[in-house]
């Protein structure tokens, strides 16, 4: 359980560094546009790391628990999975009607674009870590 929090918070803070990065460059905003986005922008990022602090409870509870699971703390976790995704789709059609309004459609498309491939590969480097349940 140590080694996997260690894991997804080396992962977490080596992808959020990236993330701006990757943003900044496929974004390629004016400077107006550069002003508007990066306010709208943390103030969704902290959302998501809310949620994203939610979904590694639920993990390192799994971690914690994989060789004990009982079928109700598997229920739990997979309702409590399916609910903060939910919420993180929420989330983003949220700040997807803020930046369409605030810049344009086609550059919140873009940033939705930019943020689901992210996201995939955050999630699929966090779910490759852990074992199946059985």
């Amino acid at each position: 359980q140590a080694n996997l929090r260690a894991y997804v918070e080396l992962l977490r803070a080596d992808i959020h560094a990236e993330k701006i990065a990757i943003l900044t460059e496929l974004m390629a905003f004016t400077e107006a546009e550069d002003k508007t986005f990066w306010p709208i922008y943390r103030e969704y990022d902290a959302e998501l790391m809310a949620l994203n602090d939610e979904k590694l409870k639920g993990v390192q509870e799994f971690a914690a628990n994989y060789a004990t699971l009982t079928d109700a703390m598997a229920d739990s976790l997979a309702t409590r999975a399916l609910d903060i995704e939910s919420r993180r789709t929420a989330l983003k059609q949220k700040y997807h009607t803020r930046l369409k309004a605030a810049l344009s459609p086609r550059t919140a498309a873009r940033f939705l674009q930019i943020e689901n491939q992210i996201q995939l590969l955050i999630d699929l480097q966090i779910v490759a870590a852990l074992p199946i349940v059985q």
